[in-house]
């Protein structure tokens, strides 16, 4: 009896050892079953792990990383030799974090790519609270810096031998110096969170426009308007007050000026005419992914940070026409539903200008039946944007389809206030058709609905661009 309760004893001890190893195993084959990786909380990191999650979700951005990363693979350097890259290591944890590498464990620890930033001079503490959206310029930023660090030129001597168009990139070689640089294009080397701002200046006085400005943008930072009480806050909303005119006074204008000028029959010469000028932001360029980051900062009469807590209503789809900087053309649905319902006006487009907007800050009653946010009133939502999975234009047959339609992806989410807090991060289940969304908080991972989702009080949102049946699949349509 003895020897069998010694047997029991030794036993029962290696299957409690067993257990505080690895955990149960019955969990662990649930766990893995249709759910991604957690990542490790180095100290206070929930700031990048929920940013990584975010970003694993975008496939475009992951197959962006891959071509990139192409030409290091095709180098003569050893493994052993080979430098520390922020796009490899990047791209590596996503593709874990996605699925495409069939991780070990199920918590994975990101300090690679603490370590990669650090030796591109980025000192960022994992023991210090920091902001998702600072971390994704800092990725974003220094991608680019990767980027120019590449040759774009081949060596002269042997251009005659890349004009060839037979010859494969691969079976090019430099007779000195062995394989050559890939060829890169720059334009097509931008990361697909690239897109470009247009700033249109027009004369309140003779409708002279300025010549178009452009401007280069990762991420749509926008504010959120005063909240009107009893009519909620949306998407369209926000994108609306970041568009919306803004009168600059005392500008010359050239134009006024030479009207003022032919005048004068003596030749005198008068001086510049200073006149009030209408400024407004347009999408020139729109990204094939798009981050859009809802500033929630603000600050008290007595100059201290507070925190906005209001919920900003979003859809799982997201339509950017009317948002578009664009030449004269075919009239967009949104602009025939503006046009079917003239007291619903939405910032339209003429003559290649942007029009003039409605005020931004109106209530949801004045917006375009077509909006990215659900409406204040149930009659005048469509109830088939809060469906999932589906974007039914057939509702709609006297209008094409949006040129610029975006799927939602992930969500990244603050809790806490401003001194303090927590970020987590809804997503996208990788390779799921449907609308099959997961909850992750560092290590903790868990299935999620999309009413969770569309529910949550966004901090960063990312869309990625999809294209109907008619449209071209290359993001360079944008």
């Amino acid at each position: 009896m003895r020897s069998w309760g010694v047997l029991g004893g030794a036993a029962a001890a290696l299957a409690a050892g067993i257990y505080v190893l690895w955990g149960p195993i019955s969990g662990r084959k649930r766990r893995r079953r249709g759910l991604v990786p957690g990542l490790l909380n180095l100290g206070n990191t929930c700031f990048m792990n929920s940013l990584l999650q975010g970003l694993s979700s975008c496939p475009s951005f992951i197959r962006w990383l891959e071509e990139f990363t192409a030409q290091y693979r095709t180098g003569q350097e050893q493994p052993q030799e080979q430098p520390q890259h922020l796009s490899v290591t990047l791209l590596q944890l996503l593709r874990a974090l996605s699925c495409q590498e069939v991780p070990e464990d199920d918590v994975l620890d990101a300090s690679c790519l603490l370590e990669v930033l650090r030796m591109n001079r980025w000192q960022i503490s994992s023991f210090e609270e920091q902001d998702a959206h600072e971390l994704f310029h800092v990725l974003t930023s220094s991608l680019e810096d990767e980027r120019d660090r590449q040759p774009r030129v081949t060596h002269l001597f042997d251009v005659h031998s890349l004009e060839q168009p037979e010859i494969i990139q691969k079976q090019i070689s430099c007779r000195t110096r062995g394989c050559l640089p890939p060829v890169s294009n720059h334009w097509k080397s931008q990361h697909p969170f690239h897109g470009r701002l247009t700033s249109n200046m027009v004369c309140k006085h003779c409708e002279h426009q300025s010549p178009v400005r452009f401007d280069t943008f990762d991420s749509l930072s926008l504010s959120i308007p005063a909240a009107v009480w009893g009519r909620p806050m949306t998407l369209d909303h926000c994108l609306h007050h970041f568009i919306s005119s803004e009168s600059v006074k005392d500008v010359v204008c050239d134009n006024c000026t030479k009207i003022q000028a032919q005048g004068i029959l003596n030749g005198q010469s008068i001086e510049n005419q200073k006149t009030t000028f209408v400024k407004q932001l347009k999408l020139g360029k729109l990204p094939q992914c798009l981050c859009i980051h809802l500033q929630r900062l603000s600050w008290s009469n007595q100059g201290t940070p507070l925190k906005r807590h209001e919920h900003v209503q979003f859809n799982e789809f997201l339509v950017m026409d009317i948002y578009k900087y664009r030449v004269p053309g075919p009239k967009s649905c949104q602009e025939q539903l503006s046009q079917k319902n003239p007291e619903e006006t939405t910032p339209g487009v003429k003559d290649g200008r942007a029009g003039k907007p409605s005020d931004a800050e109106q209530p949801a009653g004045t917006k375009p039946f077509f909006m990215n946010g659900a409406s204040s009133s149930s009659s005048s939502s469509p109830s088939f944007l809060m469906s999932p999975g589906t974007f039914p234009l057939a509702a709609f047959p006297e209008c094409r389809a949006p040129l610029y339609l975006y799927r939602l992806m992930a969500v990244v989410v603050h809790h806490g206030d401003m001194h303090s807090g927590h970020f987590v991060t809804f997503r996208r289940a990788p390779g799921a058709r449907g609308s099959q969304w997961l909850w992750i908080s560092d290590e903790s991972v868990r299935r999620a609905s999309l009413h969770e989702v569309l529910a949550a009080s966004a901090y960063l949102l990312f869309y990625e661009r999809v294209h109907g049946r008619g449209q071209p699949q290359s993001p360079a349509q944008s």
